[in-house]
C-alpha cells in the first residue's frame, strides 16, 4: 500500500470543495445517497443489454449505519461497485464525474436518469468527517479494494476482503466544535430528517436500523428498546403517478407531509410536460394565508427538485410574485445545475418552466371563477390583495394577466364582481366605470360624492382596501371603458337640470371667491355642487391623485406630502346655501364660521382629521347661541 496524491490541483481544489462550494453540512448524506443511486441505476442500465443479468428491483437497496460508539456513519449499497482503476479514476481526480460519463453514453427514457453530474459531491463528505473509507467491489469482478483518504493530504488504495458486490462508504464523524455539533449526523431522528428532507424520491429503499419502544415482557408499565430496520424514503414520488390513481386526499396528504400549510388547499395542479424542457410539477392554491404573508419575512418559491433529489426548498424564479401563494414542487430532469447543486447555471431553463407555470395557475384560477365561484372568493378574500399589488407593480407590466381575475363589491348587486360582469351591465349612455373609496361599505354607502351616479342607476365598484385605486390608476381602463372616481370633479354625467344658467353662477361667485380666499391653503376651490342631492357639502378633487389616495400616501413612513387638489362642493338647492348667501349679505364674521363649519363637516365625511377639533366645538357652540 502507498499514499498518493490527488491528481488535478488536488489540495487547494479539495480545500475549496469542503468549505466553500456547499451552504450547508448536511447535504454531504444528499451526495452520498445519489450516489449510491446511480450505482444501483448503472447495473439495471447494463441488464438491459447484458442477458446474463436479471435486475430484479426488490434486491438493490442502499442502508444508513450509525455508530455513535465508533463515532462513524456508513452508507452501504449493492450497486455496481468500483474497480482498483475506476477507484483511482473516479476518486483520485476530483471533478471526475463516473455518473456524467456513464449518463452520456446511456441515454433512456424509462424514468431511470442517472443523478451524478460533476463528480464532486462524494467529497462533501469532509465536510463531516476526518476519514472518509471506501470499500468496493466491483460487478465481475472477485476483487475487492479499500480506498482511504484523511483529505487533501492524498490517499491510499490496497486489497481487502468484501463478499458482495457494492460499496461500503464510511466516514468518521469529526468531534463537536464550539460552532458545529457533528453528533447530530450520528443520531437516528436527525438522519432520518435529512433523508427525508432530500432523498425522500430517490428510486430505491433506502433501509436504517430504528429504535423503537415496546412493553416489556412480564411487565405492566416498563418498557424495552428493541431494534428493527425500517424504510426511510417514500421511493415513488406522487408526481410520477398517474393521476388517475390519484385522489383528492392523495394531494392532500402529500400538502400536509410536505408541510406546505396547516389548512387545506383549495385547489392543485398536477403538471406533467414533456417538451422543449421536461418537468412534473404539483401545485396548490392555499385556502387561507400564512400570518406573514403579507411582511417582508414571507419568503415565496416553489421545492426544486433534479431526479427526485431536493436542490432547493424555495426556488423563487418558479413563481412571479404575484403568484407567490402558490405552494409545490417541481422536478426536472434537464436543469443545469451548478457544481455544488444548490444554484442553477442557465436561467432560460428556469424562465421557459416559470412562464408554462404562470399560464397554469392563471388559468387555474380562471376556471375557478368560472365553475367555482364561492371557492374562488375564498381564494381571493386571502389572496385578491396580492392580485392587486400584482397589478400595481412593475409599472403596470402584469395588468393584462391579472385583470380579469380581480373582484370588487358592487353597489347595485350587493356581492363581489369582475370588471368583465360590471362592464357588461353597463347602459349605452354610462361613459365611465365608476368607483367610491372608503374604509367600508357602510361608510361608502353614505358617501354624498356618490348621489348622483346612484341616482343615475349607474352601478358603483366599491374599493376598500388602499391598494384598490392605485391597481385601478394603473390599469387605467378596461374593454376601452375609463375609470372614474365618485369624488372626481368632472363625472361625465351631464344634463340640463344639472348645470347652473350663467346669471346664477355670477350670482354665486362673489360668494364662492369669498370662501375659498377664507379657506387659503385648504382647498384648490369653492364651487356649486353637481352632483349633491341632499347632503349641503361634500369635498372632491381635482387631478389624479384622490383624497384617499392622499389618505393612504400620508400614512405612509417615507410620507412625501402629497396632496390631492381639493375642491369644496356646496349644494346651492339645501336649505344652508340660503344662509351662506344671507350671511355674505349681512354678516362676514359669520359666513367665515359657517364656512370653516362646512369645511371641517366635509373633512369628517372623508375620514380626514380635522387640524383644531377644539375650534370645530367652539364653532358649533357658537350657532347654538
Amino acid at each position: 500500500m502507498s499514499k498518493k496524491e490527488f491528481k488535478a490541483e488536488s489540495k487547494r481544489l479539495l480545500e475549496m470543495m469542503i468549505n466553500s462550494i456547499y451552504s450547508q453540512k448536511e447535504v454531504f448524506l444528499r451526495e452520498l445517497l445519489s450516489n449510491s443511486s446511480d450505482a444501483i441505476d448503472k447495473i439495471y442500465y447494463k441488464a438491459l443489454t447484458d442477458d446474463s443479468l436479471h435486475f430484479n428491483k426488490e434486491s438493490y437497496y442502499i442502508k444508513v449505519t450509525p455508530d455513535k460508539a465508533d463515532r462513524t456513519l456508513t452508507i452501504t449499497d449493492t450497486g455496481i461497485g468500483m474497480t482498483q482503476e475506476e477507484l483511482e479514476s473516479s476518486l483520485g481526480t476530483i471533478a471526475r464525474s463516473g455518473s456524467l460519463a456513464f449518463k452520456n453514453e446511456n441515454e433512456t427514457k424509462d424514468g431511470h436518469t442517472i443523478i451524478g453530474q460533476f463528480g464532486v459531491g462524494f467529497y462533501a463528505a469532509f465536510m463531516v468527517a476526518d476519514v472518509v473509507t471506501v470499500i468496493s467491489k466491483a460487478l465481475g469482478s472477485d476483487k475487492a479494494y479499500k480506498w482511504e483518504s484523511t483529505g487533501a493530504d492524498g490517499y491510499t488504495i490496497e486489497r481487502c476482503e468484501k463478499e458482495t458486490v457494492g460499496t461500503q462508504i464510511i466516514l468518521k464523524i469529526k468531534e463537536n466544535t464550539e460552532d458545529e455539533t457533528y453528533d447530530e449526523y450520528l443520531e437516528e431522528y436527525h438522519l432520518k430528517e435529512i433523508i427525508k428532507k432530500y432523498s425522500d424520491f430517490i428510486r430505491y429503499p433506502i433501509k436504517m436500523d430504528i429504535t423503537e419502544k415496546r412493553p416489556k415482557k412480564g411487565s405492566d408499565n416498563e418498557l424495552e428498546d428493541y431494534t428493527e430496520e425500517q424504510v426511510i424514503n417514500s421511493m415513488v414520488p406522487i408526481w410520477k403517478k398517474n393521476k388517475n390513481e390519484l385522489t383528492s386526499e392523495d394531494y392532500e396528504q402529500f400538502y400536509s407531509e410536505k408541510r406546505y400549510g396547516f389548512d387545506k388547499p383549495l385547489t392543485h395542479l398536477h403538471i406533467n410536460v414533456d417538451g422543449t424542457i421536461r418537468y412534473n410539477a404539483i401545485l396548490f392554491i392555499p385556502e387561507n394565508s400564512p400570518f406573514d404573508y403579507y411582511s417582508k419575512e414571507f419568503e415565496k418559491g416553489l421545492e426544486l427538485y433534479s431526479n427526485g433529489v431536493l436542490i432547493m426548498n424555495k426556488c423563487a424564479d418558479l413563481l412571479p410574485d404575484y403568484f407567490s401563494f402558490v405552494k409545490g414542487m417541481v422536478d426536472s430532469e434537464d436543469l443545469s445545475l451548478n457544481i455544488s447543486r444548490e444554484i442553477l447555471q442557465q436561467d432560460r431553463q428556469l424562465q421557459l418552466i416559470a412562464k408554462n407555470i404562470g399560464k397554469k395557475i392563471k388559468n387555474e384560477l380562471k376556471s375557478l371563477l368560472k365553475n367555482e365561484r364561492e371557492k374562488y372568493e375564498k381564494f381571493y378574500e386571502s389572496f385578491g390583495r396580492q392580485l392587486k399589488y400584482g397589478v400595481y407593480s412593475d409599472f403596470g407590466s402584469n395588468k393584462d394577466v391579472l385583470k380579469d381575475l380581480l373582484l370588487f363589491y358592487s353597489s347595485t348587486e350587493k356581492k363581489l364582481v369582475t370588471l368583465d360582469e360590471y362592464v357588461s351591465r353597463m347602459p349605452e349612455d354610462q361613459k365611465y366605470i365608476y368607483y367610491a373609496s372608503g374604509e367600508s361599505y357602510d361608510r361608502i354607502e353614505k358617501l354624498p360624492q356618490a348621489e348622483l351616479v346612484a341616482d343615475k342607476g349607474y352601478e358603483i365598484l366599491y374599493f376598500t382596501e388602499d391598494i384598490d385605486e392605485f391597481a385601478i390608476k394603473m390599469l387605467m381602463t378596461y374593454e376601452e371603458k375609463e375609470f372614474k372616481s365618485v369624488s372626481s370633479s368632472d363625472l361625465g354625467i351631464e344634463s340640463e337640470e344639472e348645470q347652473l344658467n350663467e346669471s346664477e353662477k355670477k350670482e354665486n361667485k362673489e360668494l364662492f371667491d369669498y370662501m375659498k380666499k377664507a379657506l387659503a391653503g385648504k382647498v384648490g376651490d369653492v364651487r356649486a355642487s353637481k352632483r349633491l342631492k341632499t347632503h349641503p357639502v361634500c369635498l372632491s378633487a381635482d387631478g389624479e391623485i384622490t383624497i384617499e389616495m392622499e389618505k393612504i400616501l400620508s400614512a405612509m413612513p417615507d410620507n412625501q406630502h402629497v396632496k390631492a387638489e381639493k375642491v369644496l362642493e356646496i349644494n346651492v338647492n339645501h336649505d344652508v346655501f340660503a344662509s351662506l348667501k344671507e350671511a355674505l349679505e349681512n354678516d362676514k364674521a359669520k359666513l367665515d364660521l359657517y364656512t370653516n363649519l362646512l369645511y371641517n363637516q366635509a373633512l369628517l365625511i372623508e375620514g380626514l382629521s380635522i387640524s383644531d377639533p377644539v375650534e370645530f366645538t367652539n364653532d358649533i357652540c357658537k350657532i347654538m347661541i
